[in-house]
């Protein structure tokens, strides 16, 4: 399916509204070219003969069909943007949409300023080219026609000279197409990439001002700001190459218009009226042209936003639901990694290599060991955040890509490190772990991860707005907001990556027993560099890049004096000893 035949699919939703736009736009060409004819009745008949009635009674037609021209172009200007914004609708939300059929891996290549980008300046442009697109295309194609029509019964010969030059014109505009479309697309990739500085730029401006780097700082948004201007510099330097040259040779048709017909009037080829009646034919001839040209601006301008709203769209994730997928139900929560391997660059070296682990239903495994040895990979292959390169993950049995993504997900449970707070009230942050929990549930939630104290304590309590990604609390509270989400989601399935790690001692001790509460009779795997929060696992294991070297509970750990011991001890002495990741 071609480009412009997937823009045009758009418009089927809105074909009603269309349809009366259009219906319009042909009254008003229509009546524009009446007004050239009725002037020519005038010159030959009415003023010649002295007809003053039939003058005033004309001069009132033209009244009425003015004024009925005047509410079609009153609907054109609203119901026609009406459509256009409706299409710039549906379009930013199958974007955002698909967004969320996307892989971790889209999100890991791509900057949230250059995909905000997308949904809001790319998509913006679209709205003028789906509204006054086909409504100039329409009128100017009526107008042409009509007017060339009429100019051919005035004088053909002239005419056919006029035309001669109108096909220079047209491929004029036609060599400069291409151009013009390589420019636009130029100006929003580098709108999407200032779009993309500033989101990091402000999102980080705490750390920015800790560092007293505002100068580097603006010293790196004014070369994005050059670069963004120099590509619209490109563009409109080709846009008015463009646009002047298609002005010149329009004022030529003129120029021919008048010159040619006063040479036709001195052979008495055409009259005086005949001329001017020709003239007004040819200004009406002129005018559709005029707004074709802008027409091509406007096109090659919103395509290509439309054409990188495409890009993504063709975007396909690869970790979807198979079509013979089947939704798990009430599981007991066994996990099981069968010689799996993963890496997440096609030329890295492999994070995982057959791995192996088994997880019973109910009970608690801990992973630690160095940074970078894979421990937050396993927590993230078994929601399918990402793929495995070989080998399985059971769930029950099943192999996760069996199961469809929604019903695996939704039973686990799962708390990071990074805690994403959403711009919103508390209240609002603990329902995201289960939309329709009632007012109970989410202060049961609360108290069991040990923040209810603190949100009653704030003069809004649960319906207090915690700023953009929650500046407003610390970070052992959003840490406590992320962790009655899960509470209030109640899976049979817990991972908590480093879901302590931003507590206090003293509140990661109160919380610890919540966690293990929760913990109770579920499946639960833990990351951890703390290790008092893990004391209590059925088992942990320890990685290294070798993959597991110890595994046991605490106490066997701490008596075969090998890397868990040594982890433990350091913790607790101060020191990390040089040979840890022996």
């Amino acid at each position: 399916m071609s480009k412009l035949t997937r823009f045009i699919q758009y418009y089927k939703p809105q074909k009603k509204t269309f349809f009366l736009d259009m219906t319009c736009a042909f009254i008003i060409a229509a009546l524009d070219l009446v007004f050239p004819v009725v002037t020519g009745t005038f010159l030959d008949d009415f003023i010649p003969n002295r007809e003053i009635y039939l003058m005033i009674r004309y001069g009132i037609y033209l009244l009425i069909l003015y004024g009925f021209r005047t509410i079609c172009y009153y609907i054109m200007a609203y119901w026609g943007h009406i459509v256009g914004v409706s299409m710039e609708f549906d379009m930013r939300s199958d974007l955002f949409k698909h967004l969320h059929t996307l892989d971790f891996k889209y999100y890991d290549d791509n900057k949230t300023g250059q995909i905000m980008s997308r949904l809001t300046h790319d998509l913006r442009e679209i709205t003028e080219l789906a509204h006054h697109g086909p409504e100039d295309l329409f009128i100017s194609i009526i107008m042409l026609i009509g007017s060339f029509i009429l100019m051919v019964r005035v004088n053909w010969q002239l005419t056919l000279i006029i035309f001669f030059f109108v096909i220079i014109l047209i491929w004029f505009s036609l060599s400069y197409r291409k151009k013009m479309l390589d420019g636009f697309k130029a100006t929003r990739r580098k709108h999407a990439d200032i779009n993309a500085h500033l989101e990091s730029s402000i999102s980080g401006i705490r750390l920015c001002k800790s560092f007293a780097n505002e100068d580097f700082e603006i010293e790196k948004f004014e070369e994005n700001n050059l670069t963004y201007f120099q590509s619209y510099d490109k563009a409109y330097r080709i846009m008015a190459n463009y646009a002047s040259g298609n002005n010149f040779l329009i004022d030529l048709l003129g120029v021919i218009s008048i010159v040619g017909g006063g040479i036709f009037v001195y052979y008495n080829l055409i009259t005086v009226p005949e001329l001017v009646t020709f003239l007004l034919f040819t200004n009406a001839f002129v005018r559709p042209i005029r707004r074709l040209t802008q027409f091509m601006q406007q096109f090659q301008s919103g395509f290509a936003g439309f054409e990188r709203f495409l890009e993504v769209m063709d975007i396909k994730g690869e970790i979807q639901s198979k079509p013979d997928a089947f939704a798990i139900r009430e599981p007991k929560g066994e996990i099981k990694f069968v010689d799996v391997t993963f890496k997440y660059l096609e030329n890295s070296k492999n994070i995982l290599e057959n791995f192996n682990l088994t997880i019973a239903p109910g009970k608690t495994v801990a992973l630690v060991g160095p940074s970078g040895v894979g421990k937050t990979t396993v927590t993230h292959l078994i929601p399918r955040f990402y793929e495995v390169l070989k080998g399985q993950i059971l769930v029950d049995g099943h192999n996760i890509k069996d199961l469809t993504i929604e019903s695996l997900r939704s039973n686990i449970g799962f708390v990071q490190q990074d805690v994403i707070v959403f711009y919103g009230t508390i209240k609002e942050n603990i329902l995201y772990g289960k939309p329709n929990a009632t007012e109970d549930e989410i202060v049961m939630a609360a108290k069991q991860a040990n923040i209810h104290d603190f949100i009653i304590s704030l003069p809004e309590q649960y319906e207090t707005v915690v700023g953009e990604r929650g500046v407003k609390l610390s970070g052992g509270q959003k840490q406590r907001l992320a962790l009655s989400r899960v509470f209030i989601r109640n899976p049979p399935m817990l991972i908590l990556d480093e879901a302590t790690s931003s507590l206090d001692n003293a509140t990661e001790l109160a919380i610890q027993d919540s966690i293990e509460q929760v913990a109770k009779d579920r499946t639960t795997l833990i990351v951890a560099h703390r290790l008092s929060t893990i004391k209590n696992a059925d088992e942990i294991l320890v990685l290294t890049d070798e993959g597991i070297a110890e595994r046991g509970t605490h106490d066997s750990l701490l008596a075969e004096k090998g890397i868990y011991s040594e982890l433990y001890k350091a913790q607790f002495k101060g020191f990390i000893p040089d040979d840890i990741n022996a």
